[in-house]
């Protein structure tokens, strides 16, 4: 074997690189402060600053411009972000802003927002193309990005998506009722500027969700496929981006666990305890620090028909005028069946998983410990007034075919569990979390 070239030249029979990368952090009470400055330095002279109208109503949207304004950048503001964008709100912003001409923009908000400018970044970087273009397979056709985007700077004001490290967006589908992604580097923005000060006005239904996405992105890239564990790439243009659980990535999730364990009840049961926020915006990054390069499975397979075939229902803690399940809350809603079925896989790493978020092991053994993630994960949930199961969002057992079919459409993270997955798997996961 060629030393050098015959670990991936397709003779390897296992992958053996890890590839991770993130965006540069900008992290603190009071960051925020320094956003005029950061854009100043990359030489940018005006932006597009996206948003979302609850923050634009709360002033913070405001606040920043005129920050942004004295470091000599012109800022025009959008602020029709909509709470769990789709294909079209997306296309909708561009062509709305066709005419604009900036030198980058500005990212303020939840994941919905980031993933906003990501994506009117895209279309007006490389204008030519539907959104629909770049959607994952099968529901799209997974077209590469053909270059780089102008720069972006994130600046989240949830403590969930980690949006602002990672290189995808989230989308629902106009007219297919499902979600999937784009996954491409070039989405990843220049700067992850984290100031938990900008969380301290979020609901506590909102801070539970967004919770719940830092606890399922931390399990689901903690207990993905290992990266070793998966064939040889042809080719580097053939590794995804997500490439399965990996030493870098761990340090990451172990440590967003602990913090999720430690601080969530209390980010929720006291809004305004910042040292609480501070350490949730900490897990948030840092959760998307190890699952924008570990990936998710099952329960984000399983998130995006759930959120997508919504049909009445209205979260407690969202001035929205449409039906939808946050995004958090659909995650968190199969993920305890969901670390049941992939349990077998790895007893040892899922009980650390339910060790880091504060479950006590004295007495447990791989034998008898296949209970104990998913009940850790139910009692955080319990305790912060989440959803008891699908049935909270109007499912029933007459839903699960199709909850089913749109899980199964989202391959790039069902590949990504550990425990092959078939529609008869994810039936039974589905109906087992029916009702909590």
């Amino acid at each position: 074997m060629d030393l050098i070239t015959g670990a991936n030249d397709g003779t390897a029979e296992g992958e053996t690189l890890i590839s991770w990368q993130a965006p540069p952090l900008k992290f603190g009470i009071g960051a925020t402060r320094e956003i005029g400055y950061e854009l100043a330095r990359a030489g940018l002279r005006s932006v597009l600053l996206v948003t979302d109208p609850n923050l634009a109503r709360l002033g913070l949207p405001a606040q920043v411009a005129r920050r942004i304004e004295k470091d000599g950048i012109a800022v025009t503001v959008f602020d029709r972000a909509l709470v769990e964008p789709t294909d079209a709100s997306c296309a909708e912003a561009a062509r709305e802003l066709a005419g604009l001409d900036v030198d980058g923009y500005v990212a303020l908000g939840g994941g919905s927002s980031i993933d906003t400018a990501k994506m009117v970044n895209l279309l007006h970087s490389h204008p030519g193309r539907a959104v629909r273009d770049y959607l994952n397979k099968p529901i799209g056709a997974a077209a590469a990005i053909p270059g780089p985007l102008r720069p972006l700077i994130a600046v989240p004001t949830t403590a969930g998506s980690g949006s602002e490290c990672t290189a995808m967006v989230a989308l629902g589908v106009t007219g297919l009722n499902v979600k999937t992604g784009i996954s491409d580097p070039f989405l990843r923005p220049s700067l992850a500027l984290v100031d938990p000060l900008n969380t301290l006005t979020l609901p506590p239904a909102v801070t539970a969700a967004s919770g719940y996405d830092v606890l399922t992105h931390a399990c689901e890239s903690y207990t993905a496929r290992p990266y070793d564990r998966r064939p040889a790439y042809r080719t580097p243009a053939d590794r995804p981006l997500y490439i399965g659980a990996n030493p870098v990535s761990d340090i990451w999730a172990e440590e967003a666990l602990r913090l999720v364990g430690r601080y969530l009840r209390r980010a929720v049961l006291n809004p305004h305890d910042l040292e609480a926020r501070t350490a949730m915006s900490r897990a948030a990054t840092f959760a998307g620090l190890g699952f924008g390069n570990a990936g998710t499975h099952i329960p984000h397979a399983c998130a995006y028909p759930v959120a997508g075939l919504v049909r009445e229902y209205k979260p407690p803690g969202y001035d929205v005028g449409h039906a939808m399940v946050p995004h958090g809350s659909a995650v968190v809603a199969t993920a305890a069946a969901a670390f049941a079925f992939t349990y077998p896989t790895d007893p040892a790493r899922h009980l650390r998983a339910a060790e880091l978020l504060g479950a006590n092991l004295a007495g447990i053994t791989a034998a008898n410990g296949a209970d104990v993630l998913p009940a850790t994960l139910l009692s955080l949930v319990e305790d912060t007034q989440g959803p008891t199961g699908l049935g909270d969002f109007g499912y029933t057992a007459r839903d699960l075919p199709a909850l089913v079919e749109g899980a199964l459409k989202q391959q790039r993270l069902l590949v990504c569990c550990p425990r092959d997955v078939a529609a008869r798997d994810l039936q039974r996961i589905l109906a087992g979390s029916l009702h909590g």
